[in-house]
């Protein structure tokens, strides 16, 4: 009995000691996410090829406005199932959107790598299908063979024309410089539809879908 009352005094003991030295200091906090620890680096929008492409297709039809890396749910939207809609194209983006003075999407541009992984050329199918049902154009350009001005203008003008009832000129390409595509007419269509501002092509609002994204921790100062 003796031993056994030694024995529990001592535990008290210990513990009234060590309740005692951790008196007035601050809780422990929880391990902080891994995300406020990144350390953001600036680095260029677009690369080479693309910043190519982009000046391509300006010169190719002055006038109008050329945006770069654009997230579909930018300049696609949907009517239901917002939540399971940003899930599926997450992360996607259009490398380049040819659009009219009113900020319609023309023709979207495509700069891919020869060399891509399963993943990424899956990904980019998606986001192509997602782009023709919504009754834009695409053009896809290989980042190491970019085509030149003339061409750019010869595929411009048959897909901006495809459903204009123009009929596309008929016959190879020529040595004459190919005639400037139709710019004026284009983008006077553009000003009558923003004209009408009845609001059927008005961009998704960045606030739509703040409340499907997470809580993200600040970064440290």
């Amino acid at each position: 009995m003796l031993a056994t009352a030694a024995a529990l005094l001592l535990t008290l003991s210990v513990l009234f000691l060590y309740k005692r030295r951790n008196t007035g200091r601050r809780p422990s906090r929880p391990s902080e996410p891994a995300a406020v620890t990144f350390q953001p680096q600036a680095v260029r929008v677009l690369t080479s090829a693309e910043r190519q492409a982009q000046q391509l297709l300006s010169q190719a039809m002055p006038g109008t406005l050329v945006l770069a890396q654009v997230p579909v749910t930018r300049f696609l939207r949907v009517e239901s199932q917002q939540s399971q809609w940003l899930q599926q194209v997450s992360g996607l983006s259009a490398d380049l959107l040819l659009c009219d003075s009113g900020s319609r999407v023309l023709v979207a541009v495509s700069v891919r790598s020869p060399k891509v992984s399963e993943n990424s050329r899956r990904r980019h199918e998606l986001m192509t299908r997602l782009l023709k049902s919504a009754g834009i154009k695409v053009l896809s350009w290989n980042e190491s063979a970019l085509p030149d001005l003339a061409m750019v203008r010869q595929q411009l003008f048959a897909v901006l024309t495809a459903n204009s009832g123009k009929p596309a000129q008929a016959g190879g390409p020529s040595s004459r410089p190919m005639s400037m595509i139709p710019v004026a007419e284009i983008l006077a269509e553009g000003d009558a539809d923003s004209e009408q501002n009845d609001g059927t092509m008005e961009p998704v609002a960045s606030a739509l879908f703040d409340e499907f994204a997470p809580d993200l921790p600040m970064p440290k100062r």
